[in-house]
C-alpha cells in the first residue's frame, strides 16, 4: 500500500508503539500503514458513516489485519473507551469539525496521551482552540501535494510541550516558523503575491475600504511571518 504524501506524513507524527484510535477514517488507510510497518500494535479504525467504514472493513481483511485493527462506528470519539488508545489522529476534516470532536469529549482528554491533527481549514482558529484547552505542540509539519498545502500537528495534554503566542504562531505554526520549513515558506510566497494583487485591485476600485484593511493586516501578517527566515 501506497500512502499519498498527506497521509504519509500525517502517519510519521503518530509515536512508535502506541494504540491508535483513528476518527473519521475513511478507507482505513493510515492504521494499516502504520500496522504492516510495525510502528503500532493495534488500531481502532473510527468512523461515523457506515458506508466509510465497511470500506475500511474490506481494506483491512484483505491486508490480513482484522486481529490488529477492529473498525468501529463512532461520531467522533463518543465509541472509544478511556484508556483503549494511547493515540487519537484525527484529520482530513475541518478545524471548526475537530474541535467540536474535542470539545464533546473532554472528559476523556487526559487519558489519551498523544493527538496528531491535520486540519483542513481555520487553522489559526483551530490552534487557539487547542491552547485555550490546554494541548501543547510538540511536532508541526506541512506537506504540499498536488498544488495544495497540508499543515499538521502533534500535541499533549500538559505542560510537556510549548504554546503558540504570537498572531503569526495561530495563523501559520510557532513550530513551522521556528523550524523554518520551507513548505510553509512556499506557501507564504504564494500568499504574499496573492493578497498583494487584491488589495492592490481593490485599492485601484475604491469604496471597499473595510475589506481592503482587512486583507492588508493579513498581508502584514505573512510579511512578518516571512521574516523569521531571514533571522
Amino acid at each position: 500500500m501506497q500512502l499519498s504524501k498527506r497521509l504519509c506524513a500525517v502517519a510519521s507524527l503518530v509515536p512508535q508503539g502506541c494504540r491508535l484510535a483513528d476518527v473519521g477514517t475513511d478507507h482505513g488507510y493510515v492504521p494499516i500503514w502504520l500496522v504492516r510497518q510495525g510502528r503500532i500494535p493495534s488500531a481502532i479504525a473510527m468512523d461515523v458513516r457506515e458506508g466509510p467504514l465497511e470500506r475500511a472493513r474490506e481494506h483491512i481483511r484483505a491486508a490480513q489485519l482484522t486481529g490488529y485493527i477492529e473498525a468501529r462506528l463512532s461520531d467522533g470519539l463518543s465509541a472509544l473507551a478511556p484508556g483503549e488508545a494511547d493515540c487519537v489522529l484525527l484529520a482530513g476534516m475541518g478545524g471548526p469539525l475537530m474541535a467540536r470532536i474535542l470539545k464533546e469529549a473532554e472528559e476523556k482528554w487526559d487519558s489519551i496521551g498523544v493527538y496528531v491533527f491535520q486540519p483542513q481549514s481555520d487553522l489559526g482558529q483551530f490552534r487557539r482552540f487547542l491552547d485555550a484547552a490546554g494541548f501543547r505542540m510538540t511536532a508541526e509539519d506541512m506537506v504540499e501535494e498536488d498544488g495544495k498545502y497540508y499543515p499538521m500537528m502533534r500535541a499533549v495534554r500538559g505542560g510537556a510541550g510549548y504554546r503558540n503566542e504570537r498572531e503569526i504562531d495561530f495563523l501559520f505554526g510557532r513550530g513551522l516558523l521556528e523550524g523554518r520549513h520551507p513548505v510553509l515558506r512556499s506557501l507564504l510566497e504564494r500568499e504574499r503575491t496573492a493578497y498583494e494583487e487584491i488589495v492592490q485591485k481593490l485599492r485601484r476600485q475604491g469604496g471597499q475600504e473595510a475589506r481592503t484593511a482587512e486583507l492588508t493586516a493579513y498581508l502584514d501578517r505573512i510579511k512578518e511571518a516571512e521574516g523569521c527566515y531571514e533571522m
